[in-house]
């Protein structure tokens, strides 16, 4: 662990299931990055109740990092919520294990969090085989209901550039801004949709996201959701998650329009033989009143405290910025 009481200090938040391959290959570089970023750091790995051998060799060949053990394999949100609450530092690093961090990888970002309203910045990440743009910028296209209607864009200004949402696979982050949001919404659980869910909670609460297309990352092909869920399976919770998030996002007549077009386009995907929407469906309906619940008690909270900004504005606020960002760049 680096002493430097100049810049903030760094948590990093890895979670784990079955992932000792990509720890013993991805770590050395989370170490390489953080020496060199010149702050005070910890790692924290919550294991999923991983079924190989993680937790023996972290404890092993890693005894500084922090191992959150869990009996019950409980999903994404609920997972690294743990890490997130065991952090001690400024910042969070919320990062996938399989991803692999460039020497010099804080070395941008830090400069954001002088300014008190940052939430957090992510970086690009690109694919460690060809090299090409893997996840960037989040660039929200127009739709009139859709939220999850994104592209990356790997936007490089001496200015600073917004992002839609921040990746969970790489966020830096402000600790205590991600506690006062509760972490991530565990209701997605086990996975899909919740950083980008996070980041709009953020946003709609006052807070900023950037992108730092000088922040570089390589992610490895993985399939550690496909590998241990069948394809119907994921469909199914990624559609519920997506109509969660709907459900929590969009209000007034856009919302009881989203609501009926969505319910009424059900009979389609019947026809269609798309019979797990049905399922996500009923699904979601089981979870809209704890959904309908937390969304009150958000709202009222950000109310409270003078700086709740509805979901579309938001949106409308970061793409002019993006344009313009991009028009600047051309």
């Amino acid at each position: 662990m680096q002493n430097n009481k100049t810049n903030p200090g760094i948590s990093v938040v890895i979670p784990n299931y079955n992932g000792k391959a990509l720890l013993a290959k991805n770590l050395p570089f989370v170490l390489a990055a953080l020496n060199a970023s010149g702050s005070n750091y910890e790692i924290i790995v919550p294991d999923d109740a991983s079924t190989d051998d993680s937790v023996v060799f972290l404890q092993q060949q890693y005894p500084q990092v922090v191992v959150i053990t869990s009996e019950v394999n409980s999903g994404f949100s609920v997972n690294i919520n743990k890490g997130i609450y065991a952090a001690k530092l400024d910042l969070v690093l919320l990062l996938n294990s399989d991803i692999k961090l460039a020497g010099n990888y804080f070395e941008s970002q830090l400069r954001y969090f002088a300014n008190a309203d940052t939430f957090g910045v992510m970086g690009i990440i690109l694919d460690e085989t060809t090299n090409e743009v893997a996840e960037a910028c989040k660039y929200p296209r127009d739709s009139f209901f859709k939220i999850n209607h994104i592209k990356n864009i790997a936007i490089e200004s001496d200015a600073d550039v917004y992002t839609f949402y921040l990746s969970g696979a790489n966020a830096l982050v402000n600790r205590q801004k991600l506690l006062q949001l509760g972490g991530f919404n565990e209701i997605f659980s086990p996975f899909y949709h919740e950083d980008l869910d996070l980041s709009l909670r953020a946003w709609e609460s006052g807070w900023k996201c950037y992108y730092q297309n000088g922040a570089v990352c390589w992610h490895a092909v993985s399939a550690t959701i496909k590998a241990h869920s069948t394809r119907k399976y994921i469909k199914t919770i990624s559609t519920r998650n997506r109509y969660l998030l709907h459900y929590f996002h969009l209000s007034g007549l856009r919302l009881y329009l989203w609501l009926a077009i969505t319910f009424l386009s059900l009979s389609v995907k019947w026809l269609r033989g798309k019979f797990y929407y049905y399922t996500a469906w009923r699904m979601f309906v089981k979870k809209r009143p704890v959904m309908r619940a937390y969304k009150q008690q958000f709202i009222n909270t950000a109310m409270a405290k003078g700086n709740y900004t509805p979901f579309i504005a938001i949106k409308k606020t970061i793409k002019q910025a993006l344009d313009n960002a991009i028009n600047l760049n051309k």
